[in-house]
């Protein structure tokens, strides 16, 4: 393990980036960029505020913020008051923001299909199984603890 946990990390560094590059293109082709395209995406499975959309994507909430600021100045999302927070409101999709989403999820489709449709479903399935083990595990482990907020 001491010898392949590290080459699936950088392979998993390396993947990322490539996938963005390649998300970069796809959203382009449909006048957005990657960071658009997956705030539009964290924003479409519900009710999410910044923050929260800056821990699912590992960003900073002033980057989210600014990219969430550009969507709605294009009406492609909206703020809504929080009842459970005054100041964090909640980045809601619009109906055009739904549109723009659908239209780089289509292109998004067939770039899957063509690229990668051909590898095997269940061992696809099964290192999905696995990163999702890895990243809870990692999540635990780095999850703050009362002393890393200041508290005790």
């Amino acid at each position: 393990m001491d010898e392949v946990f590290p080459l699936l990390v950088a392979d998993v560094f390396e993947l990322a980036g490539a996938l963005r590059r390649a998300g970069d293109r796809l959203a382009g082709a449909a006048g957005q960029t990657q960071a658009r395209w997956q705030l539009l995406s964290v924003v479409s499975e519900g009710e999410w505020t910044v923050p929260r959309v800056a821990d699912r994507l590992g960003l900073s909430r002033q980057a989210v913020q600014r990219v969430a600021d550009d969507l709605a100045a294009e009406g492609l999302v909206r703020f809504d008051e929080n009842p459970s927070h005054r100041r964090s409101r909640l980045v809601a999709i619009t109906p055009a923001g739904r549109d723009s989403l659908a239209a780089i999820t289509r292109l998004a489709g067939d770039w899957h299909r063509s690229t990668v449709g051909d590898l095997d479903v269940a061992a696809v399935e099964r290192t999905h199984q696995v990163l999702r083990e890895v990243l809870d595990r990692v999540h635990r482990d780095t999850a703050p603890t009362p002393t890393d907020a200041g508290g005790y």
